[in-house]
């Protein structure tokens, strides 16, 4: 069974903790599902004032690219995402972090919960292609900042690693 020690200090130090848990997770797991569940279950588990948080994975096969729900936490989910739609798409096609203060002021926003008020969506890359997204969304308008961006890069940054 995994215990882990993670701070309730800042957010940097939250952050910390969660990579080296994540890291001693998945150091020696092969598979990218049960990679990327328990990288959901942490989040989910650590960071506050969250109502859904998981993964789309990309499917090449789709035509154009498609983001297909991965391992998450929280309410039902979109299966399908098209990339380029949406704040997971838009970080999908540009392989840039996407952090929405007000998801309902973003252009083209899927609404797969209408209480998600704001969003943090991160590339998970591999070698320098995507293979998924990390999608953290809160029913709190602003609830994400730069800190959770460079946190929730820095747990992709490993997972893509592991995948």
């Amino acid at each position: 069974m995994y215990q882990f020690d993670i701070s309730a200090g800042t957010k940097a130090d939250l952050y910390r903790d969660l990579l080296a848990a994540l890291d001693a997770l998945t150091a020696d797991e092969r598979d990218p599902i049960a990679n990327m569940a328990n990288a959901a279950a942490l989040v989910w588990e650590y960071v506050p004032d969250l109502n859904w948080a998981g993964f789309y994975r990309l499917v090449p096969e789709a035509q154009g690219g498609e983001l297909v729900l991965g391992p998450f936490q929280g309410k039902v989910a979109c299966i399908r995402i098209p990339v380029g739609k949406g704040v997971c798409g838009a970080a999908a096609a540009t392989l840039t972090t996407q952090l929405v203060e007000d998801v309902h002021a973003f252009p083209g926003h899927i609404a797969c919960d209408a209480a998600s008020r704001s969003e943090l969506v991160v590339p998970v890359t591999k070698d320098g292609a995507l293979v998924a997204v990390l999608d953290l969304d809160s029913p709190e308008p602003a609830r994400f900042d730069a800190e959770d961006a460079a946190g929730c890069e820095a747990l992709a940054a490993l997972l893509g690693e592991r995948l």
